[in-house]
């Protein structure tokens, strides 16, 4: 009769351990997953001048490998790395064949470097990804 009390016991605090390993690990999974992906850009050259395609890749840093439908809902292009992050540019989503790549048109009012922030929901990630892309204007 106490061996059976004893595997009960030992069966619940077993059964208790490995329910807290789980909670325990999806929890690290969740807060991490943004910080798995990148965003790069295709190429880092834009031409000054109104309307010039931009565009942006979205990495899984784990895979190496470029994510498709992500929803892009935030876009900031500004003039930070010339010191001027108050000077900004409408930035516009444009269409793009390519999966895990993302088109955008802005206007490059002035040759320098611009930075590109941005933040997407990706499928299956409970966090916002966010990133930032420095691009260089030039005539």
């Amino acid at each position: 009769m106490r061996s059976d009390i004893m595997n009960k016991t030992t069966f619940s605090a077993g059964a208790m351990l490995l329910a807290c390993v789980l909670i325990v690990g999806s929890v690290t999974a969740s807060f991490a997953a943004s910080q798995d992906y990148e965003f790069q850009p295709v190429s880092a050259d834009v031409k000054q001048g109104q309307g010039s395609p931009v565009s942006v890749r979205l990495i899984d840093k784990r895979t190496g490998k470029p994510v498709p439908d992500a929803v892009i809902f935030t876009t900031r292009m500004d003039m930070a790395p010339e010191g001027m992050e108050m000077m900004t540019t409408p930035v516009e989503a444009a269409s793009s064949t390519e999966p895990g790549v993302y088109a955008f048109k802005s206007d490059f009012t002035m040759a320098g470097g611009w930075r590109f922030k941005l933040a997407a929901k990706v499928q299956g990630e409970p966090d916002t990804v966010e990133g930032e892309v420095v691009l260089k204007a030039a005539p």
